[in-house]
């Protein structure tokens, strides 16, 4: 009996042993996802907007889930855009240094946790360093949201305290459609003062501008001094959902959906254009001369009789306003339509590429 005991105690401690082994896994397969393994902001100015996007795909089959992100110093912030990455899906991880509280050199570290398909931590440093002699109020030029073609100017105020010969000597930017220009403001024996003013132009494209422009100054050692300009362009009318799904249709099958258009002003539409319109889509404007910032436009198809992909583009033409403002509908025409594929239990879904962690 003793024997037998000290043979199931060995036999626990093989299980135990094996299974440390089993967790204490290759987590390589993790960092393969990030687009760096760490981000270096460079020389700063006190109070100066760092952040930083660290790009993350999941490159696998299974979906990622992000545990938590932790960072080891107060002095840095780190958050994911989303925890959840199916096969393929990119997501950034948005990382902020504190400039305020924190001068010279700052080392820390964020720590990506992940728990699903398999755990993994990956380790990210981070470094600065904050310059004490140089403070950028605010921190950057932030526009948020711009409307399409309309130009704005941002002032920030730049301070240096040292010598009272400190100059900028130029502002280096590399989008056309963002504008500088310095002016100085103050000098005395130890402080140098400029005014920065930053324009987004009327040229701006729609879409997210993310943009670091660099004060040139005549530093021997550290001559640039970057400053972030965000915003954000919006069309002056916008279109939800730009994709319309119909669905799995029958031949003569009708369907209406709602189709939303807004405005950042009160606006009338004119009238709604497509190739196929005849016979096959309908919708019903707005009736009545109250003008309004937003409609929402029943969009009628009657399916056509040839089984088929259905795809439409539309033409909203909005009264006194060239801006094309556009979306797209799409179908699929099947023999037995829905109620078909209903019964067959629908499509599987797609085969994602084969890579496992």
């Amino acid at each position: 009996m003793k024997i037998k005991k000290l043979q199931m105690l060995l036999l626990g401690l093989a299980v135990l042993v094996g299974g440390g082994r089993a967790n204490a896994q290759d987590t390589s397969w993790a960092a393969k996802m990030f687009e760096k393994l760490e981000h270096d902001f460079g020389v700063v100015a006190r109070g100066a907007d760092t952040r930083y996007r660290l790009k993350i795909t999941n490159k696998y089959q299974p979906a990622v889930h992000i545990a938590e992100v932790k960072t080891s110093c107060g002095c840095t912030a780190a958050k994911p855009s989303k925890d959840l990455l199916a096969s393929l899906e990119t997501a950034y991880i948005e990382i902020t240094m504190d400039t305020k509280k924190f001068q010279q050199q700052k080392d820390s570290s964020v720590t990506v946790i992940i728990d699903q398909p398999q755990y993994a931590e990956v380790r990210i440093p981070i470094r600065a360093y904050i310059r004490p002699d140089v403070v950028v109020t605010p921190g950057g030029a932030d526009f948020g949201p711009v409307a399409r073609g309309a130009a704005q100017e941002r002032k920030i105020g730049v301070a240096y305290a040292g010598r009272g010969n400190w100059k900028i000597k130029d502002v280096s930017s590399k989008n056309p459609n963002v504008a500088t220009r310095v002016v100085e403001t103050r000098r005395d024996a130890t402080n140098v003062n400029y005014d920065l003013y930053v324009s987004l132009k009327e040229t701006a494209p729609l879409g997210e501008l993310r943009e670091q422009l660099t004060l040139v100054t005549d530093d021997s050692s550290n001559p640039y001094i970057p400053v972030m300009v965000t915003a954000r362009v919006e069309a002056e009318y916008s279109v939800s959902p730009e994709l319309v799904s119909l669905g799995v249709l029958s031949p003569g099958e009708r369907k209406t959906v709602n189709v939303v258009v807004r405005g950042k002003k009160p606006f009338a539409i004119e009238k709604i254009e497509s190739e196929k319109s005849s016979g096959t889509f309908e919708v019903r404007l707005p009736q009545g001369s109250k003008l309004g910032n937003t409609y929402v436009l029943p969009l009628t198809v009657i399916a056509p009789d040839e089984p088929g992909t259905l795809t439409e583009d539309f033409t909203v033409t909005i009264a006194g306003s060239s801006e094309p403002v556009t979306f797209k509908a799409y179908g699929k025409i099947v023999a037995g339509g829905a109620s078909a594929t209903a019964k067959s239990g629908g499509a599987g879904p797609a085969t994602a590429q084969k890579n496992n962690p």
